[in-house]
């Protein structure tokens, strides 16, 4: 495992990252495993249910936190319109990783396939965020007013344009279904807590001394800060690596 890191990374985004990636990796197991009928699992209530929305909400806390970094960083050698454009080229880029997995669902699933997950939230709350830097009230309460609307939307049904504010038809399925309403509001959160932890960018309270890469274990403290380093492309990859070893073509 590599053992080099850039500095300006900090230690406790990377292994909160990485634990995230390893509970997403294990939920998508046991989901595959239900999906495919290999053993009778029930991973859409209780215990799996609470599971999959703690991972869904650590990591768009952690997108939120990441952007408020990635800004203070930016701003100091950027004017406003390439700052905007930085955020905006990154936000597209994700949605187009977004839009090639729907495609692929869709191809591969049909019933089921992805419209909205949540890599196509992050593309979105990233082209967003900017216009709440520095506004880390407007922030936090605009994130509690995005969960409050979540819920109460939660039995409201409309047509299928409405999909990722969270109105679909009552018939809608798919195996991964992120709205706008409530789940940017975790991002706005984490946009807050960004601010609030990581002033100008930087870290703003200390950490004891092995909570450094260089004091991290190979295993499991640089391992999981690996993953967190590289949550992108496990997302991309872990699904269809599962569907290979459970359901291969050729078995």
């Amino acid at each position: 495992m590599p053992g080099n890191f850039p500095r300006e990374r900090f230690v406790e985004i990377d292994l909160m990252r990485g634990l995230a990636v390893i509970m997403m990796v294990l939920y998508h197991v046991l989901f595959d495993i239900s999906f495919f009928n290999i053993y009778p699992l029930d991973v859409t209530t209780g215990f799996w249910k609470i599971f999959a929305m703690i991972t869904a909400s650590l990591f768009l806390l952690l997108v939120g936190i990441s952007f408020t970094i990635s800004a203070a960083k930016a701003e100091v050698t950027m004017d406003r319109r390439n700052f905007l454009m930085k955020f905006l080229k990154r936000g597209l880029s994700i949605l187009l990783i977004a839009v090639l997995i729907t495609i692929v669902t869709w191809w591969y699933l049909g019933e089921g396939y992805i419209i909205f997950g949540i890599l196509h939230l992050i593309g979105f709350s990233i082209i967003i965020a900017p216009f709440f830097f520095h506004r880390k009230l407007i922030a936090l309460y605009g994130g509690i007013l995005f969960i409050i609307g979540g819920i109460l939307l939660q039995a409201v049904r409309g047509p299928f344009i409405l999909l990722p504010l969270g109105i679909h038809p009552a018939s809608f399925y798919s195996v991964d279904y992120t709205p706008i309403f409530p789940w940017f509001g975790l991002v706005l959160i984490g946009i807050c807590l960004g601010e609030l932890l990581y002033p100008g960018g930087e870290r703003g309270y200390s950490l004891p001394e092995f909570y450094s890469y260089s004091k991290l274990p190979e295993f499991p403290g640089k391992t999981v800060a690996f993953l967190g380093r590289h949550s992108l492309a496990i997302y991309i990859l872990h699904q269809p690596v599962i569907i290979l070893l459970l359901h291969p073509p050729w078995g």
